[in-house]
């Protein structure tokens, strides 16, 4: 499983049930957030939007990049982590990291299934998609 070795996993929400979450806290600790589809009782227990701070990283998560209510740079983010488009997207705006890791579950529309990848090295975000087999 290509999330064995994290020491966390960011789930930027429609996690689809909370057996999910229960999987992934097997491999290592979560941070996760609501999305739109993420409905019933389990899901009002997770936040919209969430910091984790990583090697002295700042990473600000939410599921829908166009709810950004803030200047991530201003505010001491280093990276905005989102998904609601399942679309897989590296960019930097402003000195400011912006990822969307994709959809790791079933294939929606002709995207590509995946999950993203960030290391810590130097100070420094280094992140990569990585293409799930499905």
């Amino acid at each position: 499983m290509e999330l064995t070795g994290s020491d966390l996993i960011i789930h930027a929400g429609d996690i689809g049930g909370p057996e999910i979450l229960d999987r992934l806290r097997k491999i290592a600790s979560v941070v996760a957030v609501r999305g739109n589809a993420d409905r019933g009782p389990w899901a009002k227990t997770l936040p919209t939007a969430e910091s984790v701070r990583v090697a002295a990283m700042d990473l600000y998560v939410l599921h829908d990049v166009s709810d950004l209510d803030l200047d991530p740079r201003a505010a001491g983010f280093h990276a905005v982590i989102s998904g609601h488009s399942h679309q897989p997207r590296i960019e930097h705006r402003n000195g400011v990291l912006f990822l969307n890791p994709g959809s790791a579950g079933p294939r929606r529309f002709t995207l590509p299934v995946s999950v993203a990848r960030i290391h810590v090295r130097d100070s420094k975000l280094e992140v990569e998609i990585v293409q799930l087999n499905d």
